[in-house]
């Protein structure tokens, strides 16, 4: 298929820019009371995606004054998402698009295909698990082991007790784990099916414990930008869902939400949050993308509104009730930064300005000009609160004549207190560490 003459203008534009942070005068998509620009309709739609370039020899990420960034791993495959076992080793989940995949149909579908793969996406999924594992205490992975394989695009992972709990992209799968072990020869058990079918559009399927090893709350994407599959295509999408570990049983926990994907609990309140990715095509600094609380049985607003009441004119049939429901998020986090990891700092070796905060790590924008995202910011939090701007933490993955040279995607924290940050661009794993770490550990 060829595409029309002016798809090909845009995917050859020329791609210098610089990635917006917080408070650049073009992008008021920050914070709690976020400024929203009116809708802007564009046809063609904005393209402009980083390139993906190999990062310079001996260059890495930078980190604020006082902190040092190492390579935690490297030359894994497109690894997304990240989790710590209690011993100390790092599952990674490397991963990509299931194969049936439908990104959408049509001369739009094929556009967004072809901008994924300049970003490094649409490879085939590794479709596994790594085991990482830091033996003698230097920051630095020693050895990688290939943990579980043959998944199905795996993401979320979670313990409890003895049992490990993966979310492939259409299931919730269950493996007995024994602390200390680098490979597991259990084929495991799938104890739920997970919404997937042939357009999964946002395949990604994360999980998270509850503190009681109760439940799991798993994440699911939505199956459109904004309803243009029909709303029946949105059945059992957008929302998170509430896994009985007891049980087996499942039901939605709260519904309207386009594309949530990190999850994590905020150490002061108790609450859950998470990261969204909002809808596209409606201009340059809307919809932003935002981190939330979630409360149980809340609805907020997809497909028919966007971050509260404001609605979504593309999207039919209207629902003006359901709209009259929605809850307006607690924090923007930029228009189109694709914020999808998200980790509240619980640990101590950070000084005490990060205690409590969110880590949230920004994957970029696709079709944003200038860019914005390619980034890790943290949130400070008060009483449970976020209370200012977000503030840059991991910076250069985005070079200043505009080539991806990593997006950040999940975030952890490591058994020593340092923050993980999963580089699928990259395919590294970076550590961030105070600079005296060493001293204080």
């Amino acid at each position: 298929m060829r595409a029309p003459d002016f798809v090909i203008g845009f995917l050859t534009l020329p791609l210098a820019a610089c990635a917006l942070g917080p408070g650049a005068t073009t992008d008021t998509g920050f914070g709690p009371s976020p400024a929203l620009a009116a809708p802007q309709s564009s046809l063609p739609p904005t393209v402009n995606i980083a390139p993906v370039a190999q990062r310079a020899a001996n260059t890495k990420p930078t980190a604020p004054a006082g902190f040092t960034v190492t390579a935690f791993a490297q030359g894994l495959e497109h690894p997304r998402w990240l989790y710590t076992l209690p011993n100390g080793d790092v599952l990674v989940a490397e991963s990509d698009a299931p194969k049936e995949h439908d990104e959408g149909s049509g001369v739009f579908g094929w556009i967004r295909r072809q901008v994924m793969k300049r970003a490094g996406a649409g490879v085939p999924s590794p479709d596994r698990i790594v085991l990482l594992r830091d033996a003698n205490g230097s920051g630095i992975a020693a050895t990688q082991t290939v943990f579980l394989k043959n998944l199905h695009s795996p993401f979320g992972m979670a313990l409890i007790g003895d049992q490990l709990y993966i979310a492939d992209s259409d299931a919730l799968l269950r493996f007995p784990y024994r602390t200390g072990e680098t490979t597991l020869s259990s084929p495991g058990v799938k104890i739920a099916d997970l919404p997937a079918g042939p357009i999964n559009h946002h395949w990604t399927k994360n999980i998270l414990a509850d503190r009681d090893g109760k439940h799991l709350y798993v994440t699911v994407g939505s199956n459109s930008n904004a309803g243009e599959n029909g709303v029946a295509a949105e059945d059992g999408r957008g929302r998170i869902l509430e896994f009985d570990v007891a049980t087996g049983s499942l039901r939605p926990f709260a519904t309207g939400l386009r594309n949530p994907n990190g999850l994590s609990w905020q150490p002061e309140s108790g609450a859950l949050w998470t990261t969204v990715n909002e809808r596209d095509d409606l201009g340059n600094n809307l919809v932003p993308d935002y981190m939330t609380a979630v409360r149980d049985g809340a609805f907020y607003g997809f497909p028919y509104s966007y971050y509260g009441r404001h609605i979504d004119t593309r999207v039919k049939p209207q629902r003006p009730d359901l709209v009259a429901q929605a809850i307006t998020p607690d924090y923007a986090l930029g228009n189109h930064t694709a914020s999808l990891g998200l980790v509240f700092y619980t640990a101590r070796l950070f000084p005490k300005h990060y205690w409590g905060g969110a880590f949230v790590g920004q994957h970029g924008s696709w079709n944003r000009k200038p860019y914005s995202g390619y980034k890790v910011v943290f949130v400070p939090f008060a009483n449970g609160q976020p209370v200012t701007a977000p503030e840059d933490f991991v910076t250069g993955f985005l070079t200043a004549g505009g080539y991806a040279e990593g997006r950040p995607v999940g975030v952890a924290i490591d058994h020593r207190g340092a923050l993980l940050v999963a580089d699928d661009v990259g395919n590294a794993v970076w550590r961030v560490a105070p600079a005296d770490a060493a001293s204080r550990q």
